[in-house]
């Protein structure tokens, strides 16, 4: 064959037998080094498989104290003509973990250079070389599997150091209750690591209660179980377990662990009140308060649902009372959730019940569920009046009748005491409360446009109060029901209306306007009397509107026009209005034209027409302004002493008219002529400055001009003193005194404004001016002043010609 396997130098029955068997004990003869052929084609101890050779492995003891140690030795049998040199290659040799094996290469003894650890390497496979001294193979490598065999040297070892388990009290014998477990290091396909569990002692807390062995362990698999029955949690607490675990079926090495078992509470205590009556005060009209705690006793474990209370009240129909659990304390918490009534109900005598919130287990005594007594005895105090409702609802008309009941019987006083009712807030002022019986009446009629009502409701404020001066408030809230108190109003009430009556739109737009509120407003109804509708009708264009609009082509002139207009209220109220419409010629527009636009033509608008008019207006009044400026100032004269000027009168008491002065400019242009006047001025006294002259008569200012046209320092002429006897006398008497002027060589050659004191015209006594007139005194006749009464004798006697 091509390659030749190893061959172990030992028996080979006793090398099968080594291999197959588990026994730690080995002859020290079966491990001695044997030499090996294994290029040979036959040999003891090999096994052929198929074409190739198996070598069992060699066995080499852990922990062996001879080092270094002869393993085998290898050889090759055939016959070289020189030295054969061995080689080793492999885990152990020269690969991790290095050093452990060596062979000698000229015997090919196998060594191992130190101790082994099984539980570290448990075999190694190794390959070895037969090579000539240049290094050619003179065989195939063959294959060497070293195994270590395994020594006791591991004591077991429990996977904690402190176990703990729980068990229920009550538990019945065989229960589990826990598992514990153990590693041990050595081969486990030997006795080395076949352990063994068991339970060395066993500890109650508290100390001594329990005493028996409650506790029994597997002692292969190291499950927990109990043993015996008495597993009282209000006995003992917890069990301290010692155990041990062994190898070698519990006779080789040991080692030791604890194992804590807390016996859990079970709900086999219902909890029982302590005391079982109790009683307690409340204060009536308060709420959510605590007036008292109840107390429960219960063996169970504290702070579990086994040992929680849960109270429950038996006979609180209404719900006046809450109770609830103190957690910390596991008290029975009492409290008032809805006011009491002391005047209704002055004690109450509540039964009150208590459970687990766990449920009660099946192995707790047979025991009626506990209950306890409370009487809670009210506490009267002075309460305020109440308002039996808040806010008072009241729905009235607002044309209610003043004086009407709105509302009675509004509060009560729950103490029986006698109240006192005002009103603190009306500011419309439309309402009265009776002060003892707090009934509610109309003081005025209401009105919906009243800023204070929103939405139709009118809010005031009442207040009651009893006769400890405890008081209250309610908002009292009136609606108010539109009514239909205003009849519509028509409008316009005056209007054009073109004359051609078959003028698409010839017609008056008509509305109204009512003060009441829908539904009592619009749709409005617009009609005519029958007896007055020959001419006209009236046309409804939509709920709010109507044309008035003629039947036939009318006359350009007013026509009054009467239209009843009524509104849509429940009962409907209606009104006669009449209608002034103007019946006008018309342009292209539509538009109103006056009778000279018509007559020119339709192109004249309303507008041009307008201006005319105004331009004329304007024009007359300043000719009756200017008019009456001239009468009044040719009526007022003063009556003038004899020898005096013509403009300085005096009379005994200095009696005089007012006089006004306008800021008038000269006669115009009419009376240009007479005052275009050449004027005569000496030239040595010109001044100065140029331009200090008359406006257009080159004469110095400050000097007085002279007239020309007449001879100087002459006299005046006498201007005209007879006043006018009849109006159209006016102009005779204004040119009268505009020739005396102009002949008046001491007047100022310029336009002036002359000032006649004239008094008018109309009165029965004839005019004053005649006092002032031309002629001298003797000349005039006074009498006429004693006729007006004794007002005027006076002035007769200044002017009788004695």
């Amino acid at each position: 064959m091509a390659a030749r396997m190893l061959m172990v130098c030992v028996l080979v029955p006793l090398l099968y037998q080594v291999w197959s068997s588990a026994e730690p004990h080995h002859n020290e003869e079966e491990l001695q080094p044997q030499t090996l052929y294994p290029w040979r084609n036959q040999g003891k101890g090999v096994v052929r498989v198929k074409r190739d050779w198996i070598i069992p492995p060699i066995r080499v003891l852990e922990n062996s104290k001879q080092v270094p140690e002869n393993l085998v030795q290898i050889k090759s049998d055939k016959i070289f003509t020189g030295e054969v040199i061995y080689k080793l290659e492999g885990p152990g040799v020269d690969q991790e973990p290095k050093n452990l094996f060596e062979i000698d290469d000229k015997t090919g003894m196998i060594r191992s250079k130190r101790p082994l650890d099984r539980e570290k390497y448990n075999s190694f496979t190794l390959k070895a070389f037969a090579l000539s001294p240049s290094g050619e193979r003179l065989e195939n490598p063959t294959t060497i599997e070293i195994v270590v065999l395994d020594q006791n040297d591991n004591r077991p070892a429990f996977t904690q150091s402190e176990f703990v388990g729980t068990v229920s009290e009550f538990s019945v014998p065989g229960t589990s209750v826990m598992s514990v477990s153990a590693i041990d290091k050595d081969d486990p396909m030997t006795e080395n690591a076949y352990l063994s569990y068991s339970i060395i002692g066993q500890e109650s807390i508290p100390a001594n209660a329990v005493t028996k062995t409650m506790f029994g362990i597997n002692n292969q698999t190291g499950a927990i179980y109990t043993r015996d029955v008495g597993l009282d949690r209000e006995v003992v607490k917890s069990f301290r377990l010692k155990l041990q675990i062994a190898d070698m079926g519990g006779m080789g090495l040991t080692s030791e662990g604890v194992a804590i078992i807390h016996v859990s509470d079970i709900n086999n205590h219902a909890p029982w009140f302590s005391p079982t009556s109790y009683s307690m005060i409340a204060v009536e009209n308060r709420e959510d308060y605590e007036i008292g705690r109840v107390n429960v006793t219960d063996r169970d474990d504290r702070g579990t649902g086994n040992w929680e209370a849960k109270y429950l009240i038996a006979n609180d129909p209404n719900g006046n009372f809450a109770i609830s659990t103190d957690p910390a304390t596991n008290q029975g918490v009492l409290t008032v959730v809805k006011p009491l009534d002391f005047e209704a109900q002055n004690e109450y005598v509540l039964t009150l019940m208590v459970e687990n919130v766990n449920p009660l287990s099946n192995k707790a005594p047979n025991l009626p569920v506990s209950t306890a007594t409370v009487v809670v005895t009210v506490v009267n105090e002075n309460e305020a009046p109440h308002f039996r409702e808040d806010p008072i609802q009241i729905v009235v008309p607002e044309s209610v009748v003043p004086g009407t009941l709105l509302k009675s019987n509004i509060a009560f006083d729950p103490d029986n005491s006698d109240l006192r009712y005002e009103i603190s807030r009306d500011p419309e002022r439309w309402l009265d409360i009776n002060r003892d019986t707090g009934d509610l009446t109309a003081k005025r009629t209401f009105n919906m446009r009243s800023p204070h009502v929103r939405n139709n409701i009118y809010n005031a404020v009442v207040k009651v109060t009893d006769a400890d001066g405890v008081s209250t408030t309610a908002t009292v809230a009136i609606t108010l029901k539109e009514t239909n108190d205003f009849p519509p109003q028509l409008f316009p009430l005056s209007g054009t209306v073109c004359k051609d009556a078959g003028r698409m739109g010839s017609g008056l737009v008509l509305t109204a306007v009512d003060e009441d509120f829908p539904p009592h407003a619009a749709p409005f109804t617009f009609n005519m009397p029958d007896d007055l509708s020959i001419n006209w009708t009236v046309i409804q264009v939509n709920d709010t509107h109507a044309v008035l609009h003629p039947l036939v082509e009318l006359e350009a002139r007013e026509y009054a026009v009467t239209v009843f207009v009524s509104d849509s209220g429940s009962p409907a109220l209606g009104a006669y209005a009449q209608v002034n419409v103007t019946v006008c010629p018309c342009d292209s527009f539509g538009d109103c034209k006056s009778e000279a636009g018509a007559i020119l033509g339709s192109s004249v608008g309303i507008s041009f027409i307008a201006l005319i008019i105004i331009m004329a207006s304007i024009a007359l009044l300043l000719l009756l302004l200017l008019l009456a400026v001239a009468v009044t100032a040719c009526g007022r004269r003063h009556h003038i002493k004899k020898g005096t000027g013509l403009l300085v009168g005096e009379s005994e008491d200095d009696i005089r008219d007012n006089v006004f002065n306008y800021d008038e400019q000269g006669g115009g242009e009419e009376d240009e002529n007479a005052f275009n006047i050449d004027l005569l001025w000496n030239p040595h006294d010109a001044p100065s400055t140029p331009g200090s002259y008359y406006p257009g008569s080159g004469v110095p200012r400050g000097k007085q001009p002279l007239r020309k046209d007449a001879p100087h320092n002459l006299p005046s002429p006498i201007y005209p003193r007879r006043p006018p006897a009849d109006p159209t006398d006016i102009e005779d008497y204004i040119n009268d005194g505009l020739e005396a002027a102009d002949n008046d060589p001491n007047v100022p050659p310029y336009d002036t404004a002359l000032i006649y004191d004239y008094e008018g015209e109309g009165s029965l006594a004839g005019s004053l001016s005649s006092i002032a007139s031309g002629s001298s005194d003797g000349d005039q006749d006074y009498d006429y002043l004693n006729d007006w009464g004794p007002r005027f004798q006076k002035l007769a006697n200044m002017y009788d010609p004695r």
